[in-house]
């Protein structure tokens, strides 16, 4: 007979646990509060419009492509992608600049802003490249449960051009003097992760993942990469239990026998029982060892948790427009204020932001289909601290009312009347639909003293057969470290459970 596998949690990392433990031979149930698999990266309609709620950014394709490929099966199996070009638009005080996809015209725009700035990118490319191969082939599939695991002759005889001592701050300063030249390259940390001066120049491979990587979109939206996961664990054998949600663990002898989930049936709530051989958590961290387990069963301590260094969360609009913007692309970034205070407001003194940076997506100047015809589909984002107080919809007309003003002078047209839909999601939301500690959109910040052995073991310390997976475990944030996060939880779960090597 199968050992019995339950998952926690039908997000990203959730599913790549559940398909790679049913591809082993396990049997498994991923158990989903929300009515459809996703988590984060969960879909909704309104009015015509088709929202995608959480990630908007495809980078990383090649870890895409290996999942699927583990499994016999290839992107193109389940969804269409697009490169986009330009890959985005960054608006400063003095205007747009946009970022092609080609590598020798994004070099010459270099050229134009800083002369010899052309070169030093090749310079800094070549060793992000290197730190890009290292770090996705030996660093993001160690499980981090010791230090052993990391004596490797590629990552020893490399160690120092890995960069983890330094800083992406004093990394890209080294390269580059201009301002926005600077910006450009340190966005991608600031918005995922933690300052730049906090975040080890190792990170500079999201730049290499950006540049040469490139940005695209996957035709119908983020949801199909959803929708594939999905078919392929179906396809597998997993089966999805929907508005279930766990609500206690059972634990005999250092072990967890069965879960108890609360749902609907016939409109009345009852409590249904689920056994099992393992369990891996794909929902918050945090939530299950503090609401789930009993005290003498958390790995970590009320301390450990709030002196953690997190990630932003968000604070997100889905706007809706019965016009199209000219000009407008597919992804844009409003960088016509101070990055260095927006950046000290989320990770140093934690307040409310005073004049923030902020993202907009455009999906429907791709994609048709996610809004009415002649209609325009917008995701305004801005990041802001985790664990803020008062989001209230008071706070939240005023940041809305703030950014499309500038929005509208930087696009010079008029956004405002043409609103047909709108909805905000923040702090609350965060809370109440994912249990998120402190409201967090993407997890732990990647600080050297929150990188693999030294981030939540993705092992409990305290029962045999509890395990974790996502953002708040190894190896990171995003949506490609949680497709890794999962084979890794599930390659752990066969080793210590001696299922199968």
């Amino acid at each position: 007979m199968k050992k019995k596998s339950i998952i926690i949690g039908a997000g990203f990392a959730g599913m790549s646990a559940a398909s790679f433990l049913a591809k082993d031979g396990w049997d498994v149930t991923v158990l989903e509060k929300h009515n459809q698999p996703g988590g984060r990266a969960r879909q909704f309609t309104a009015d015509g419009f088709v929202f995608d709620m959480g990630p908007s950014w495809y980078w990383m394709p090649d870890v895409f492509e290996r999942y699927f490929q583990q499994f016999g099966k290839s992107v193109s199996d389940y969804y269409t992608l697009k490169r986009l070009d330009p890959s985005y638009r960054v608006y400063w005080n003095d205007g747009p600049i946009d970022i092609p996809a080609d590598y020798g015209a994004f070099k010459n725009l270099f050229e134009t802003i800083e002369p010899g700035s052309g070169e030093r990118l090749d310079h800094f490319l070549k060793e992000a490249a290197f730190k890009y191969k290292v770090g996705i082939n030996k660093l993001v599939f160690k499980p981090s449960q010791s230090l052993l695991e990391f004596v490797d002759k590629d990552l020893i005889s490399g160690l120092f051009r890995l960069d983890v001592f330094n800083s992406i701050k004093t990394h890209v300063a080294k390269h580059f003097t201009n301002p926005k030249l600077k910006e450009l390259m340190e966005f991608p940390v600031l918005f995922l992760g933690a300052l730049p001066e906090d975040t080890p120049a190792l990170y500079s491979l999201m730049n290499y993942s950006d540049i040469k990587g490139g940005t695209w979109y996957p035709e119908k939206g983020m949801y199909q990469i959803v929708n594939a996961m999905y078919q392929l664990a179906l396809e597998l054998g997993v089966k999805f239990k929907f508005e279930e949600e766990v609500v206690a663990v059972n634990i005999q002898q250092k072990s967890i026998s069965s879960v108890d989930v609360s749902a609907l049936v016939d409109g009345k709530k009852i409590i249904k029982e689920y056994q099992a051989d393992a369990i891996i958590a794909g929902a918050d961290y945090h939530h299950i060892e503090t609401d789930l387990l009993p005290k003498a069963f958390r790995s970590y301590s009320a301390k450990y948790w709030d002196t953690r260094v997190m990630a932003p969360s968000c604070l997100i609009y889905y706007v809706g427009l019965n016009k199209k913007i000219e000009g407008l692309q597919h992804h844009t970034l409003f960088f016509d204020t101070s990055f260095d205070v927006h950046g000290k407001e989320i990770y140093k003194t934690k307040e409310w932001p005073t004049d923030p940076l902020f993202y907009v997506s455009a999906v429907s100047v791709t994609d048709a289909s996610s809004a009415p015809e002649g209609c325009e589909n917008l995701f305004f984002l801005i990041p802001v601290a985790a664990g803020l107080q008062d989001d209230t919809e008071e706070l939240r007309d005023k940041y809305f009312d703030l950014i499309l003003t500038r929005a509208e002078k930087q696009l010079k047209q008029s956004i405002r009347e043409s609103i047909i839909f709108k909805k905000s999601y923040a702090h609350k939301d965060f809370i109440n639909d994912y249990h998120s500690f402190k409201g967090n959109a993407y997890g732990l910040a990647n600080t050297l003293l929150q990188t693999a052995v030294l981030k939540p073991s993705c092992k409990s310390k305290k029962l045999n057969n509890l395990f974790y997976t996502g953002q708040l475990t190894v190896p990171g944030p995003g949506v490609p470290p949680s497709l890794i996060s999962g084979e890794v939880v599930a390659r752990l779960v066969n080793k210590q459970l001696k299922v199968k090597n």
